[in-house]
């Protein structure tokens, strides 16, 4: 009768030993992926992790105005400009006229 139990026994202890290292290996690839796709948290906001009002919103969608106007200059004066000179001198001068623009654009008392 004890053999039967001891044999039972390490059967059950085989058991969770085996269902312990699958859980382990499920958890390493799912760690692989997250990691695989955590740059793309920096492009992609969460929707839970942003507050949800309307001036909130507002502040963002000016925000990625004027960062797509800030990339289309950048890229007309890199393919208009010939010289580096002149697309460093472009790139310094919309650096240093991104916070005027704002300014002048958008009312941010409020």
């Amino acid at each position: 009768m004890s053999k039967e139990r001891a044999r039972r026994r390490a059967e059950r202890a085989a058991a969770i030993e085996q269902a312990a290292a699958e859980r382990a290996a499920r958890q390493a690839r799912e760690a692989r992926r997250r990691a695989r796709w955590r740059w793309l948290a920096v492009l992609v906001p969460r929707p839970g992790r942003q507050p949800g009002g309307v001036l909130a919103r507002r502040r963002r969608v000016q925000n990625r105005v004027v960062l797509g106007l800030f990339v289309v200059v950048q890229v007309v004066g890199w393919v208009l400009l010939p010289t580096w000179t002149a697309r460093f001198a472009l790139l310094l001068l919309s650096v240093l006229l991104v916070p005027v623009v704002v300014t002048l654009a958008f009312d941010r008392r409020r």
